[in-house]
Order: structure tokens, then sequence, then C-alpha cells
């Protein structure tokens, strides 16, 4: 008799957001993904994790501004900002989600198969109520920038929920 307890194994979605420096809207859309994940009881099956197609800011936390707008809707901004590594990060995720059509380019560029290809996606095509086609870089503006980010990122990190947990 075989071991029945690799049937029972379950699937884990892999997924990672990426912007353009990873300390806005990236690491945002992990931390809204997480907690949406984490209030549905599906932390088990998902794994998530952010970048950005520019190292300017490896190493370093999200922007200050970013989180204290974060903090107060509940959200815990602690990835560490890291570099997109296309010979890894398509091997690992399932879907690479990205915030604006720049980033899109970026990653369809860096794309090594028409299976890499395939697993880029935009943020807002899996909005259900907003009707933006990317999420703005905030990191230029004011404390608004910083709060339609967030109300993006909810609301598309819900329809990507639904899209993903079926």
């Amino acid at each position: 008799m075989g071991n029945t307890q690799n049937s029972l194994k379950m699937t884990t979605k892999k997924i990672l957001f990426v912007c353009m420096g990873n300390i806005c809207r990236s690491p945002s859309a992990e931390a809204v993904f997480t907690g949406l994940v984490n209030k549905n009881g599906l932390s088990e099956k998902y794994d998530i994790d952010s970048a950005g197609t520019g190292g300017w800011h490896v190493g370093k936390p999200a922007d200050k501004r970013m989180q204290k707008h974060a903090v107060r809707r509940g959200y815990d901004l602690t990835s560490i900002g890291r570099q997109f590594d296309p010979d890894s990060d398509f091997d690992r995720f399932d879907m690479i989600v990205a915030m604006d059509d720049e980033n899109v380019a970026d990653l369809k560029q860096m794309a090594r198969t028409p299976d890499d290809f395939r697993k880029i996606h935009k943020v807002t095509d899996f909005s259900k109520e907003w009707g933006y086609t990317e999420v703005p870089d905030p990191y230029y503006g004011g404390d608004e920038g910083f709060e339609l980010v967030l109300d993006l990122l909810e609301d598309a990190c819900e329809g990507l929920l639904e899209s993903t947990s079926k």
C-alpha cells in the first residue's frame, strides 16, 4: 500500500507581488493579501512574497509613510525590499502580480519561456469595484496617494483571493 499522507497534502498557491522599488505598493499588496488569506483561514494554502523590478531599496524596510497608513488599517508591512530574480522567481511562483503597466512590461522582458510569460498578471485585473487600470506609485505624493493604494489593493486582493481559492 502507498502512503496516503502524500495524497492528502495541500497544494500551495505561490504569489509574488511586484512594483518598481518594493517599498510601497508591492509590500502593501503582500500585507493586504496575507491579511485576507489569514482572515479566511487559508494561510497554509498560500506562499506570498513581494519584490521590485529595480534594486535601489534591497535590504530596506517599506517606506515609513506607507507603513503608517497600512498600520492604521491593521496591516503590518514587515517584508524587506528585494529585487525580482527572473532565474528563481519565475520557477518558484505560480503568479507574478504587477502593480502597473510598466512593471508588467519589465517582467515580460525578463520572461525566459512562454510559461514565465503566462504567470505575469496585473493586480487591477482582479479589481471588483474600482475602475483603475493601475495602482499608482504614491512615493512622490501625499497621504491621499498612500490611502488610494490601500483602497485599490484591498479591492484587487479580494478579487485575487476569489480567483485563486476556487
